[in-house]
């Protein structure tokens, strides 16, 4: 049998494999018979046309009804250059909270130099995924120093963030398992949980009380359980107990899988994220997810820990092996990133002395700031999507720009705006804003 051949059966397996799990027809799919369902000539002219798909419809609505009231769609800006601390917009200059650049390093002079000479050295793409390109010595640098970051075995890196969550939890569990994940866990988590097809139950924010009545109740009902939380939660800016959660994993017989996108570079003393934080081995936490779009400079997502997992993603995950590596000037630009993040800890202290500043301004104004802890994080929240939205353009009419979180992102009591604060925001950028909000709410 050819080499084709072999990878066309591999791939009809994994296909076959995934349809069965999902319909639950023993492993092949099943297909009605075409009287079962409806002829040619009665299928609605609605479902071969993409504008009257009934999401695109639900998406109408908004802009429908913020046309009718003469509101400026605050999503999708184009910037001029590199986003930081402020921005170019058409040609003006903002005081920017619209992005996770928290250590100020995307644009950092030696990390697009790195970015550069990997291009020379190894192009623009790996142009394969790395199982059939082979591997490239920088992206292997780069899972090194985050393992070692982690104090942990190994390190695998996939090309995009949202994609690390949804193949790892949709490979590594299935239907006979449990996933338990905070009320506020982010989509990426959810979807993964979707395409494991497992049974899945949430817990309220940071209430591991809960977590613990519900794995009292139900742990012995499934082969594996898996508990998803976020080590820096990106809308609210708060951090869970992990040290409660490494315990109650342990007593439960539970995996524990931390997601660390907006937890590297701002938590811990040095930067290096949840464990440094609340004072926990690396090797405490089972499965340590992370993204390089944010503190790293860089773009794609990554999953640390012992190598069994590590090797058994690299080789079996679909989102690893099915999609092409991460390209060279990608990962030098990460790698150099995380070098100097380590080298030059003044930075999170900078940015952890300018989000404590915000967070108690805010307050002091009697803003309701939520749950946020004063890490990078901050939520104005406003309860009414209309109004955060208006105010999101009030504000960018002064020089401000900051993105509305509405519904059904949030609930539309919990509409806000959202507030990324960088390493290089000034007191006075900051005040200023402090003071816009307060004659514009």
């Amino acid at each position: 049998m050819t080499k084709t051949n072999l990878g066309l059966m591999a791939k009809t397996q994994l296909i076959n494999r995934f349809l069965g799990k999902k319909v639950g027809t023993g492993g092949t799919a099943a297909v009605l018979p075409a009287s079962r369902g409806m002829s040619r000539s009665t299928v609605p002219e609605a479902f071969c046309r993409f504008d009257r798909h009934p999401g695109y419809e639900k998406v109408l609505v908004p802009k429908a009804a913020a046309n009718r009231l003469g509101i400026v769609n605050p999503y999708f800006k184009v910037h001029d250059g590199v986003a930081g601390a402020t921005t170019r917009i058409d040609g003006r200059e903002y005081i920017n909270f619209s992005n996770y650049n928290y250590l100020g390093l995307s644009g950092h002079p030696a990390i697009n130099k790195a970015a550069k000479d990997a291009i020379d050295r190894y192009g623009t793409s790996v142009s394969a995924s790395r199982l059939v390109a082979g591997e490239r010595p920088i992206q292997c640098e780069l899972e090194d120093a985050l393992a070692d970051l982690y104090e942990v075995d190994s390190c695998i890196v996939f090309v995009s963030g949202h994609a690390t969550n949804v193949s790892t939890i949709g490979y590594l569990f299935g239907p006979k398992d449990l996933v338990i994940h905070d009320s506020l866990i982010h989509n990426s988590v959810l979807d993964g949980i979707k395409l494991a097809g497992s049974a899945r139950r949430s817990f309220p924010h940071n209430d591991t009380a809960a977590l613990e009545g519900i794995l009292t109740e139900i742990r012995g009902q499934f082969e594996r359980a898996l508990i998803v939380v976020e080590g820096h939660y990106s809308m609210d800016g708060d951090t869970p107990d992990l040290t409660a959660l490494v315990d109650i994993k342990r007593r439960h017989k539970a995996f524990l899988m931390v997601d660390e996108a907006h937890a590297l570079g701002v938590l811990g003393e040095t930067g290096k994220g949840s464990h440094e934080h609340h004072g926990i081995a690396g090797k405490a936490v089972d499965i340590w997810m992370g993204t390089l779009s944010k503190t790293l400079a860089g773009c794609g997502g990554y999953i640390a820990g012992e190598r069994a997992l590590v090797e058994h993603l690299k080789y079996a995950a679909p989102g690893f092996v099915y999609s092409v590596g991460i390209s060279p000037p990608l990962a030098a630009a990460s790698l150099e990133a995380l070098h100097i993040m380590q080298k030059e800890p003044e930075r999170i202290v900078r940015l952890r002395e300018s989000s404590r500043s915000f967070l108690n301004l805010a307050q002091q104004a009697g803003m309701d700031t939520g749950f946020s802890q004063g890490y990078a994080v901050v939520p104005v929240i406003i309860g009414s999507s209309l109004k955060a939205t208006k105010l999101s353009n009030k504000l960018f009419e002064v020089g401000i720009n900051v993105q509305p979180i509405i519904y059904p992102a949030v609930e539309e009591r919990a509409a806000r705006l959202r507030f990324f604060l960088s390493a290089q925001h000034r007191e006075d950028q900051i005040q200023a804003v402090i003071t816009a909000l307060r004659q514009s709410i």
